[in-house]
């Protein structure tokens, strides 16, 4: 496998906690950086791909369906997915 390197520069605190778990385990700080950037990456990609596609919608680049037509094909009454469980009432529609 070839390797990248990467310099990061991190608060004295952290720098300290990544340390101190380097010398208790006998695993070394780049070991955990490895591990978190692996364990975390996936996430952070996903994020933005989540907030770029709502963006692409917000623009009008993507079709999207209103909550009621959808709940209308999938056989429910939108005005009752409104009802609150306290009242019984059916809240507004957004505008």
């Amino acid at each position: 496998m070839s390797t990248g390197v990467l310099s990061v520069r991190l608060p004295e605190e952290l720098k300290a906690r990544l340390d101190a778990l380097a010398a208790s385990t006998g695993r070394s700080a780049a070991y955990y950086v490895r591990e978190a950037v692996l364990q975390h990456l996936a996430d952070l990609e996903y994020a933005y791909a989540v907030r770029a596609e709502a963006e692409a919608v917000r623009r009008g680049e993507v079709p999207s369906r209103s909550l009621d037509d959808l709940a209308r094909d999938l056989g429910f009454d939108p005005i009752e997915l409104r009802r609150t469980p306290h009242d019984g009432a059916a809240t507004p529609a957004p505008a």
